[in-house]
């Protein structure tokens, strides 16, 4: 409102065509150009700069610094996404980078243009120093991480070697070419292969085939003798000597019989038929796990070899080189390594960070200038007239309110003393209502009198 408000004529004589080399002419013409789209970046009105025309240039260089913080984190954006982000393709890496451009530069805008005017207080110039310096530590590794891109790139890759080689050895320690069994080792068990064929596990095998092997021959050997037990038994009792006549012919005895059912029945439910074929194939099993045995350890070496160098490969596979912990991390290394490194660390961060926290800096070290007076002159005239306005309109709505109140109470004084007519006048009318009643009756009872 008010100040939009010009604070002089715009055809008072000295406004346009004439410079500031006559000095006392002001305010000059606004200027226009790329120098005001500018100085437009940070908030600064032409119309107010136009009172101080030596603040001009400042002005100009400082629109240019936030318009450089801004190219800088584009830049810093771009070089992060092609550096972490390789497999993107180059439009998308441009569309990101434009977009925290406009992020940069509108966020270095504000905090620039909210600065200016003398009411800014020092506090709040610190808070949004704070601010900057976040923001310029997101802008600047990504720019550091490319001047050192060499020496973090070997630093990967010489901890990645490492990292190979150690987990190469665990898995050489844990998984020996004689195929022992390092389960109980707390360190080996995220390091055990399984490799079929090892000599250990043949060895094992063995041992559990001749374990069942044994016990199954002594079942056999058991239930042989009770067979033969049995069939001897059944020989005796069968035998000619203890045969007995039946029907005039010699026939063997009841006895003979039952024994001859309970071997028969024996032989049947004992399934010696079926443990003698599986006591053959575990001794076959047996010959043939200790052929393969003596032939194990020229087989299971380059099994277990390859086996190593496939999970060795894989873990390599599976390191990162380009992530932007693992290249902060090689920064680290770099800079812990080398007195030099870390020197020239500290110095390109306090360089970035100042460069990118150059817009609020500026402000620090510039101070308040002629400008900001004539801005918070500004802002005060501003206030007052606003002030008086309200003022005004307040008076004017009190007035307006005042007026209101009295037409209200002449209606209602008008509307009382209608409504009091209205009320005597039908009091009156039913008054004489009531005595033409009167009188009729009186007639009646006079008239009824006289007849």
């Amino acid at each position: 409102m008010a100040t939009d408000t010009p604070l002089r004529p715009a055809d008072s004589p000295g406004r346009a065509g004439h410079d500031d080399d006559r000095g006392s002419i002001r305010p000059i013409a606004p200027a226009t150009g790329p120098a005001a789209r500018l100085r437009g970046l940070i908030g600064i009105r032409e119309e107010l700069l136009a009172w101080v025309p030596e603040e001009r240039t400042r002005y100009t260089w400082y629109g240019a610094i936030v318009l450089n913080t801004a190219m800088v984190g584009a830049l810093s954006m771009a070089l992060a996404l092609g550096s972490f982000r390789s497999d993107l393709p180059l439009p998308a890496v441009l569309a990101v980078a434009a977009v925290w451009f406009w992020v940069v530069l509108v966020m270095d805008s504000w905090l620039v243009s909210s600065t200016h005017g003398t009411a800014v207080k020092k506090w709040s110039l610190g808070l949004r120093l704070v601010l900057s310096v976040l923001l310029g530590l997101f802008i600047a590794e990504p720019i550091l991480f490319q001047i050192f891109d060499k020496e973090i790139r070997q630093e990967i890759s010489v901890g990645n070697d490492q990292k190979v080689a150690d987990y190469r050895g665990m898995l050489v320690a844990c998984n020996p070419t004689g195929g022992a069994s390092t389960a109980d080792r707390p360190e080996c068990r995220r390091y055990q292969l399984k490799v079929a064929g090892s000599p250990a596990e043949l060895a094992e095998q063995i041992a559990s085939n001749e374990s069942r092997t044994k016990a199954l021959a002594a079942q056999v050997t058991s239930v042989n003798g009770t067979l033969k037990d049995k069939m001897e038994t059944e020989q005796r009792l069968c035998g000619p000597d203890n045969w007995i006549w039946r029907n005039g012919v010699r026939d063997v005895t009841i006895t003979c019989e039952r024994a001859r059912a309970d071997s028969s029945a024996y032989r049947r439910t004992s399934k010696i038929g079926t443990y003698e074929k599986q006591l053959g194939t575990l001794r076959a099993e047996g010959q043939r796990l200790a052929e393969k045995k003596n032939k194990a350890a020229d087989t299971y070496q380059p099994l277990l070899q390859q086996a190593i160098d496939t999970k060795t490969q894989k873990r390599a596979a599976d390191l990162d080189t380009d992530g932007i912990l693992t290249r902060a991390h090689g920064l680290t290394q770099v800079a812990g390594s080398d007195g030099f490194a870390l020197f020239l660390t500290i110095v390109l961060h306090l360089l970035l960070l100042g460069f990118d926290a150059l817009p609020v800096l500026a402000k620090f070290m510039s101070g308040s200038t002629m400008y900001d007076t004539v801005l918070g002159t500004r802002f005060e005239a501003t206030r007052r007239l606003h002030t008086d306005e309200l003022q005004v309109r307040h008076e004017c709505a009190r007035m307006e309110h005042d007026v209101q109140r009295h037409q209200v109470e002449l209606d209602t004084r008008d509307r009382m003393q209608a409504l009091e007519h209205h009320y005597r006048t039908a009091q009156a009318e039913r008054t004489v209502r009531e005595r033409a009643e009167l009188d009729a009756r009186m007639e009646r009872i006079l008239r009824a009198r006289r007849v």
